[in-house]
């Protein structure tokens, strides 16, 4: 009877295994990815779909993700991660992620890709003003930095932590550009947060798609990419403002995590997303896709016109990245 109960143990053991192993064959895990960002959702579930790799959605933001792979340096849990390039340069020099070279990565530009493949572009945004009109009770839709000063605006602006997420600091870097400041000297944006605390600004952690949608936040310094998500997709009385004295566009970028337990599934969620297919539904989610032939006529239509894009300039974003942390510890001390 023993010898029954230790042989049912072990067969119930090996199918358990085999159960683990097979579901750990079929997944893989992405650091900030989250499906209320840049249309994920969709991009999750047509990996998903094309290649049979469960990828299941995670609610990080960049900071956040370089953070825990810098903690699990030594027994990393992602496989590959999605973060702001300055987050990628550093996930790079900090050796939490590893060179692959993904299909489709000759015709990445040689500036949106690290030359070994360390990290690469898969999309970018442009940063601006996300504004429900709804919510604005009738006060006009701010056209510039300045405007948000007003305090006809105030307990109605909201913009992401920029010492943690990388939105938020892609925004004070915008912040700077526009009103005289340089990588160098980020006096004119810290001063304009110190000016903006007037207003009572709402600075949530995390993104803030869902608020904006509700009322709850009216005004949020965001990327394209989200606006017009919301006045598209989701029917929302939404506008995106790109400032008048002008901001910043900013790539997006990836990376396989060096040593991940699933190296192979990475690989693969890393070649859909820079497949036809993947480009092709960045497009549709109103990004700018890194593949410029995946960017059709009718996903251009959605975009403001060419004329308020020429507001938005590229930057170093190698230097975007040395500055950061100073810049981060500034605004802490400064500001928050």
């Amino acid at each position: 009877m023993n010898k029954l109960i230790v042989t049912i143990l072990r067969t119930t053991l090996t199918a358990l295994a085999l159960i683990a192993g097979s579901a750990q064959a079929q997944s893989a895990i992405c650091y900030n990815c989250p499906p209320e960002w840049a249309d994920w959702a969709s991009q999750l579930n047509a990996i998903k779909e094309k290649t049979g790799i469960h990828v299941p959605p995670d609610n990080k933001n960049s900071g956040q993700s370089l953070a825990q792979l810098i903690a699990e340096k030594k027994s990393p849990v992602a496989d590959v991660t999605y973060l702001g390039v300055t987050f990628g340069i550093q996930a790079a020099k900090d050796g939490v992620v590893t060179a692959y070279q993904p299909k489709g990565w000759e015709q990445i530009p040689a500036e949106l890709k690290d030359p070994a493949g360390n990290w690469f572009t898969i999309h970018s945004g442009t940063l601006g003003f996300m504004v429900n009109k709804d919510a604005l009770k009738g006060k006009p839709v701010p056209r510039s930095w300045a405007d948000l000063l007003k305090p006809e605006y105030k307990g109605m602006i909201g913009y992401l932590d920029p010492a943690s997420a990388f939105v938020g600091y892609v925004g004070a870097v915008a912040i700077n550009q526009a009103r005289g400041g340089s990588l160098d000297n980020f006096g004119p944006a810290i001063d304009y947060f110190i000016a903006l605390q007037k207003n009572d600004p709402i600075v949530p952690k995390q993104t803030s798609y869902a608020r904006v949608l509700s009322g709850e936040i009216p005004i949020l310094l965001d990327y394209d990419f989200n606006a017009y998500r919301a006045k598209y997709k989701d029917h929302a009385n939404v506008e995106f403002v790109i400032p008048a004295e002008g901001t910043v566009l900013v790539p997006y970028v990836m990376s396989l995590v060096n040593k991940g337990p699933n190296p192979e599934n990475g690989k693969k969620v890393l070649d859909f997303v820079l497949s036809d297919e993947g480009q092709a539904l960045w497009a549709n989610a109103y990004l700018r896709p890194v593949r410029a032939s995946a960017m059709t006529k009718e996903s251009q239509a959605h975009f403001l016109p060419d004329s308020d894009y020429a507001r938005a300039v590229a930057v170093d974003y190698s230097k975007m990245a040395e500055v950061q942390k100073a810049f981060s510890d500034a605004y802490l001390k400064q500001v928050r």
